[in-house]
């Protein structure tokens, strides 16, 4: 077993610093990390005189310092690529290896060593095909009084031996598959060694083993898929029309791979894909076709043409584009490479793929689409809302608004992908994870917080992919922790604008007295997120006390129904008599107008018949609630003019305290041209709700 410690030698980086130039760029140590991969080959010369021969290794690594665990704990310095010998009695050693990077980062494994003269017993030795790389092969070997072992895999004109540690691997990729003779010879400090042979037959991976990368999100606009799980396909797709190919060997078939599916086109010589009848699609708008493909190596080459159907008959364009043997090949043509060709683009009906060699390769296909780039933003442009509650009443943890908390380690290397970049938005403070798939925040493990006297946990954040996301809090003392999901797959987090999240401390089963991280976390997924204002605070009453956090959005990016933070379009019916039981009051917090609702079943606001609300450059909506009894809530949206509505409604109603909705006008299902009316509806429900700040913003 080895135990791996990471070292920094501050003394060895200070004296590469102060050596350097004032003029010299050191950007280039942000991206140093320690050594990582540190091994060590031990062989023993084969003549009962315990004389080993130590070779360290490692990824970044300048020099090792090597302790030999013989009761001398001088270590001994190793340039990279040397090696250094030692003679040992017969026993059982620890040999540490300490190898040290060009900045003094340092990384440092403890390796066992037993030296017998005793030849090797009880050989044990297992031989693989290995799961991932074709034709390679892995031999690992165990026995006792053995040190290393030597792996002859029998491949014709290679007669070198690979060498690897008793307990390890040794690994050889064969040029061929079939059937060979390996001989495995297992050595100590003995004259005798022990050998084991074995047939063995050598595979070769004729489908992919793994997946296609994973897709972005896109806007339903900004896609048209032909075949991915992804998006949304266009329906009724024939992916192997009878176009005469089979007659020359080729075939296909829906490939499944632990439930993910793709195409899979057999001895490929041509092969169409056709839509629907009648069925056509302008791709015109969009900037490229994506596809990935597979393939073991009997195809080299792949040509797609796009065909259209125009009224002089059906036109093509093809494209070649080279494929990667033993994985996924990612394939972006721009539309232009057709367009170029003369072929118009506006009525695609068919595609057409063909191999090359002709009829001799077999391909695999994934994330078959068109797509232009998102016109999801992906940074902010200006801050998150201002945090409203009085400083009594929060514990802060990262906010430009209060006084937070000390925190002793930030994105700590708990082996994460993240890393973190402090970013400031017109003066304020803000944390940038990138490869977000979870990071740790430690606020002082000799002195927890305690969370007891707060309600909620509130932060915002800002991502453009974010799929998953979730907040955990940890309690070390008493060991608990537990996480809260504010979006999933199902329910994708919105993304390119600011979203404010709140959550009851009582969502966690944990003993918050004690509190010591909290987390970030994306299932394992990775994703650019931006968070300000993470606070712990307390609220308690049947009505607001304060007033919703203030929007920070530039005036001419708002188009407001109802918020004293911008000019509001015009309102010509409020609560207007549709036989609801609901009740209006406006009322006044702080100087600041709030709609108090009564009773609400559902209420109406008409913006103005003759004139409707244009909201086609708009994005998202926006609404801050409070409520003290209200289970559900959703707003409807109102085409009159065409007869369209829709209504969404909030995922999970938090009571007791503000909560900021910011819903994408995408997941509308109306033209947004002509909107005349919106609706607050608890469906059918009685409930008291206050809302502030109602508008729609890119």
């Amino acid at each position: 077993m080895k135990k791996i410690k990471f070292i920094i030698s501050t003394f060895f980086v200070l004296l590469l610093i102060w050596n350097c130039t004032d003029d010299e760029n050191l950007d280039f140590l942000d991206d140093v990390v320690a050594p990582t991969n540190v091994t060590a080959l031990m062989q023993v010369t084969q003549d009962n005189t315990g004389l080993v021969n130590i070779t360290p290794n490692a990824v970044g690594a300048s020099l090792f310092n090597i302790v030999f665990g013989d009761g001398n704990e001088t270590p001994v310095e190793v340039v990279a690529g040397e090696s250094v010998s030692n003679t040992y009695a017969e026993g059982s050693y620890t040999v540490s290896i300490e190898a040290v990077g060009i900045t003094g980062l340092k990384t440092q494994i403890e390796q066992p060593l037993v030296v017998s003269f005793k030849a090797p017993e009880n050989l044990d030795v297992l031989i693989e095909n290995d799961v991932a790389i074709s034709k390679q092969v892995n031999v690992t070997a165990n026995a006792d009084f053995a040190i290393s072992f030597e792996v002859y895999f029998g491949e014709p004109g290679n007669d070198d031996p690979v060498i690897a540690n008793i307990g390890e691997t040794a690994s050889y990729i064969y040029q061929e598959p079939g059937t060979y003779t390996i001989r495995t010879v297992a050595m100590g400090a003995a004259i005798e060694t022990t050998e084991y042979i074995e047939e063995f037959v050598v595979t070769e991976i004729l489908q992919p083993i793994a997946s296609a990368p994973a897709q972005p999100i896109r806007d339903a606009q900004d896609v048209i898929s032909i075949f991915s799980s992804t998006y949304t396909d266009v329906s009724g797709t024939n992916y192997f029309p009878d176009w005469g190919q089979g007659g020359q060997g080729s075939g296909w078939a829906l490939f499944d791979l632990n439930g993910d599916e793709m195409l899979q086109y057999i001895n490929l010589s041509y092969q169409g894909i056709a839509l629907a009848d009648g069925t056509s699609v302008d791709v015109s708008g969009m900037e490229f076709l994506h596809m990935d493909v597979w393939t073991s190596g009997d195809a080299t080459r792949i040509e797609t043409s796009l065909i259209n159907n125009t009224a002089g008959g059906a036109t093509e364009a093809p494209v070649w584009s080279d494929l990667t043997a033993g994985e996924w090949t990612t394939i972006e043509i721009p539309i232009s490479d057709y367009t170029d060709q003369g072929l118009t683009v506006t009525e695609i009906f068919q595609l057409k793929f063909v191999g090359d060699p002709w009829a001799a390769g077999t391909v695999f296909i994934d994330n078959l689409y068109f797509y232009k780039p998102s016109t999801v933003a992906t940074m902010p442009e200006y801050n998150a809302p201002t945090p409203t509650y009085g400083a009594g009443d929060v514990i802060s943890i990262f906010s430009d608004a209060y006084t937070s908390v000390g925190i002793s380690e930030l994105n700590p290397n708990w082996g994460q992908t993240t890393t973190l970049t402090p970013v400031d938005i017109a003066g304020n403070n803000i944390w940038l994870y990138e490869a977000l798939n979870f990071t740790g925040i430690v606020t002082d493990y000799g002195n927890p917080t305690n969370l007891s006297g707060m309600d909620y946990v509130h932060f915002d954040y800002f991502t453009p992919d974010v799929t998953q996301l979730g907040l955990k809090i940890v309690n070390t003392v008493v060991g608990q922790e537990d996480i809260a999901w504010v979006s999933t797959v199902a329910e994708p987090g919105v993304r390119g604008t600011w979203v404010s999240v709140t959550i009851p401390l009582n969502d966690f089963a944990i003993d918050r007295s004690g509190v010591t991280q909290l987390l970030f976390d994306t299932a394992g997924g990775s994703a650019k997120v931006y968070v300000d204002n993470l606070y712990f605070y307390s609220e308690t009453g049947t009505q607001p006390i304060v007033i919703a956090p203030e929007p920070v959005i530039d005036a001419s990016d708002v188009m407001s129904i109802f918020s004293d933070s911008y000019t509001s379009v015009g309102i010509s019916e409020l609560n207007p008599n549709w036989g609801q039981t609901t009740t209006l009051t406006p009322i006044d917090i702080g100087g600041n107008n709030i709609w108090q609702y009564d009773l609400l079943n559902y209420t109406g606001i008409v913006t103005d018949y003759g004139n409707p609300t244009n909201l086609s450059g708009m994005k998202f909506v926006h609404f801050d609630y409070w409520t003290p009894d209200a289970t559900v809530l959703g707003l409807k949206i109102v085409n009159t003019v065409v007869g369209e509505e829709d209504i969404k409604f909030v995922p999970n109603i938090v009571t007791g305290t503000w909560v900021s909705v910011t819903i994408p006008l995408g997941d509308y299902n109306i033209d947004p041209s002509a909107v005349t009316q919106l609706l607050f509806d608890t469906t059918g429900a009685s409930a008291t709700v206050y809302i502030d700040n109602l508008y729609f913003h890119n």
